[in-house]
């Protein structure tokens, strides 16, 4: 593998990275702001409705906002795997212009 390719691979990656870390991030505020609003409607109902037809209470489901801070967390790790072979395409390129110099 020349150096090239090896640097060309570590930035695609770490651009990959990048678009997974913006994705995770906007499904995450997306989910928060509906749980909001959710929270905010079912006070208004329940201030408004009597307290005998008040409908029973379940816990929120929060499995979509923990796979997106799953992926959050891989898209974080993928980005500094690959900014480490950038960084060690930079040193090999290095070493390769102090030997022919």
């Amino acid at each position: 593998m020349d150096i090239q390719s090896a640097l060309y691979s570590g930035v695609q990656g770490f651009q990959r990275a990048s678009a997974g870390v913006t994705d995770a991030t906007i499904d995450i505020n997306r989910q928060t702001r509906a749980a909001q609003q959710n929270e905010t409607e079912q006070a208004i109902r329940e201030t408004d409705a009597p307290q005998a037809s008040r409908p029973l209470q379940y816990a929120a489901q929060p499995e979509p906002v923990i796979n997106s801070l799953v992926q959050l967390g891989q898209e974080e790790r993928n980005a500094q795997a690959n900014t480490r072979s950038i960084q060690t395409a930079d040193e090999v390129l290095g070493t390769v212009i102090d030997i022919r110099v």
